[in-house]
């Protein structure tokens, strides 16, 4: 039997599942879930390998309107995933019908196929279900729309056997034992920074930034220095929280999840420094890991 490979892609507005829905088809927690919009700020690939197949996944951020470099930079992500998508999971929730018309168009004139996932139906009616099935059937030209629940992994069988019956014939990209394109310290910076949009109200965790400055895995345990990033006095106020107890518990719970992770003992040291306008300093943005 011939092999196949390719990129699958996951495109969507904030808070609609993406992450989710990467993490159950992967198997792996790979991309930060909360309840908020935009937690996810990079492109991140999840690889699943079979005999004859390699899919590679790509969760991305939610297409927003940029108020930042940062968020020029997040939407260039996705832009980078519409051009070299073999196929597109573009997820909407029940209900839904905002979309963004250039994303849109590009996905229809693309010609790539698109499985269109109605994500959240736990949450909606059966009528309200049927009637964004006919919507987004007549929105997107190519596209098998599939209702889902990635929270209860329902119709998640339906999703990877479509993938597999989509994907292109060819040798894989990646090594067969791989299962993401990312860094421990990346994924070091991913736990810490969802603890901090669990943990911190409002606007702040949109103003953070997570930066691993030292990794040393040594015999028995793993020291990692980390540096948190706020663009006010205030903020750095408020991450530390009084006598430091806000930041205790944040790095408690998120060591916690890194030990699991990384299956290994690690000490967490955190950090909180005052840098007013990274989100709009090109050169800072690429020191942290974004494209510019």
């Amino acid at each position: 039997m011939s092999h196949k490979a390719g990129f699958v892609n996951i495109i969507g507005n904030p808070n609609v599942g993406k992450s989710t829905i990467m993490n159950v088809l992967v198997g792996e927690n790979l991309s930060i879930i909360t309840s908020k919009a935009q937690t996810t700020r990079h492109r991140i690939m999840g690889i699943v390998n079979g005999k004859d197949f390699q899919i590679v996944y790509s969760d991305t951020p939610g297409i927003i309107k940029p108020h930042y470099k940062l968020h020029e930079s997040m939407m260039k992500f996705v832009n980078t995933a519409i051009i070299d998508a073999d196929i597109f999971l573009l997820v909407v929730v029940a209900g839904e019908k905002k979309y963004n018309s250039e994303i849109i168009e590009k996905i229809n004139q693309s010609q790539i196929p698109v499985l269109l996932l109605i994500n959240k139906i736990d949450l909606s009616d059966q009528q309200i279900v049927e009637e964004n099935i006919d919507f987004w059937s007549k929105k997107i030209s190519n596209a098998k729309v599939i209702p889902v629940s990635a929270l209860n992994k329902f119709n998640i069988e339906v999703i990877f056997n479509s993938i597999i019956e989509l994907l292109p014939k060819g040798p894989p990209y990646f090594p067969k034992d791989e299962i993401t394109d990312k860094s421990q310290r990346f994924f070091v910076s991913e736990i810490i920074r969802e603890k901090i949009f669990l943990y911190y109200h409002k606007e702040l965790p949109y103003s953070v930034e997570v930066v691993v400055d030292s990794f040393k895995d040594k015999e028995n345990i793993i020291i990692i220095v980390v540096f948190i990033y706020v663009t006010r006095e205030s903020q750095k106020a408020i991450i530390i929280g009084h006598k430091g107890n806000a930041i205790k518990k944040a790095g408690t719970e998120a060591r916690k999840d890194i030990e699991k992770f990384l299956d290994k003992k690690v000490y967490l040291e955190l950090s909180v420094k005052v840098n007013k306008e990274w989100r709009n300093k090109i050169l800072q943005l690429k020191r942290f890991g974004y494209e510019y």
